[in-house]
């Protein structure tokens, strides 16, 4: 089947987070969004008819999760990524944010210190703080122009009495897929001073050719056991709008902990679309997965490409998995509101903020590159057109 990638579908006036928040956000209703980290891609075919079916039925009442739901969740982990998980392994969550959170509120008390690998996605800080904890950061390293662990400092972290980290594979933003010798010598020190892991692994089927996602909970029963992965369909398929994520926990008392809490918060009951549309793209969504990675690194190799040659003072980071890049713009001399009014203002386009990441993040945008080509291609000439005058 062929897949049409090119076609930009109108989200504006549909209560889009990405296209019509421009304007109360940053001014101008007709910027371009190249920001928050959904695509602007149709869903899988087979997503948009199991929707299109749920809605045909008229009553959208309490739904149900079948066991068929569980076993495409099992497969698909076991033959895209070989990982062998058992259904009564999963959790469902409303989304990753909030397994993260309830993680921390678990497995920690107020007060202690939890570790972030910074850069990091934004909410790593909110679900730290906003529950009363410590952040304890463990600062990223740029490496032959990638980011690397500073295993050095994490364990002196790890030796302070910080016992839970919250590790984000693949990297966001920077778009690092870790190795297995590099989520080996994680797991080594996580094992060695009794660390609990919450690992964020809702990019990893949006991995690039030559490298290969390693889910942390595969690495041994041992490291399995201090281990909850939180994944969805949501990021991999385009449907973060159904608000739907789930927990792989092999450890029966921290499942049954995190079970718990989600019933008391009567967040546990089946959602009457998200469960079929995950099924679907599981099960018959790998053609256009695979077809929308191909589309997505041509728009990688034609956006480093463009820079490179049209602005080479900044430096994007070539991402080994999701769709986003990050790019150092410091080579610019601009402070950060200068390079806010520099996109928002003079460009007219929307990367993210750097900062939004942690303050090593100063001077860097992020670009998300799941759109068509002409837009891609409108906004890096808007952008590089500005901050070359």
């Amino acid at each position: 089947m062929t897949y049409q990638f090119d076609q930009l579908i109108n989200r504006k006036n549909t209560r889009s987070y990405k296209w019509d928040q421009v304007g109360p956000l940053f001014g101008d209703k007709d910027i371009l969004p190249l920001w928050v980290a959904d695509m602007d891609f149709p869903s899988p075919p087979a997503v948009q008819e199991v929707l299109r079916k749920r809605v045909e039925l008229q009553a959208y009442g309490y739904a149900i999760r079948t066991e068929g739901y569980f076993q495409a969740i099992v497969d698909w982990f076991g033959r895209r990524h070989g990982w062998t998980i058992q259904s009564d392994w999963i959790t469902d969550s409303p989304s990753v944010v909030t397994s993260l959170s309830l993680a921390v509120e678990q497995f920690t008390a107020p007060g202690d210190s939890v570790v972030i690998q910074t850069p990091v996605y934004y909410p790593f800080y909110d679900v730290v703080r906003d529950n009363d904890r410590v952040i304890a950061e463990n600062q990223l390293l740029v490496r032959n122009g990638r980011y690397e662990m500073d295993l050095e400092q994490l364990e002196t972290l790890f030796k302070d009495g910080a016992k839970l980290l919250l590790f984000c594979n693949p990297h966001n933003p920077g778009g690092r897929v870790w190795t297995k010798k590099e989520l080996l010598a994680l797991g080594e020190l996580c094992l060695r001073y009794g660390v609990k892991v919450v690992s964020d692994e809702i990019h990893c089927d949006l991995v690039h050719p030559g490298h290969v996602h390693i889910p942390f909970a595969s690495l041994s029963p041992e490291v399995a056991d201090i281990t909850i992965t939180c994944l969805a369909a949501t990021k991999t398929f385009n449907l973060p709008g159904l608000h739907t994520s789930f927990m792989v926990t092999s450890n029966r008392k921290m499942k049954a902990r995190m079970d718990k809490r989600i019933k008391t918060l009567s967040i546990h009951m089946a959602s009457h679309f998200a469960q079929d549309a995950v099924e679907a793209a599981y099960n018959e969504g790998e053609e256009w997965l695979d077809a929308m990675l191909a589309y997505v690194q041509g728009n990688i190799d034609y956006a480093i490409e463009y820079l490179e040659q049209h602005l080479p003072q900044v430096k994007p980071m070539r991402p080994e998995g999701t769709y986003l890049l990050w790019v150092d713009c410091r080579g610019l001399g601009r402070s950060r509101q200068e390079l806010l009014d520099l996109m928002y203002k003079e460009a007219k386009v929307a990367f993210n903020d750097g900062t939004t990441y942690g303050t090593s993040g100063e001077g860097w945008l992020r670009m998300n590159l799941a759109c068509p080509r002409f837009i891609l291609e409108q906004a890096l000439k808007q952008f590089c057109e500005a901050a070359s005058k």
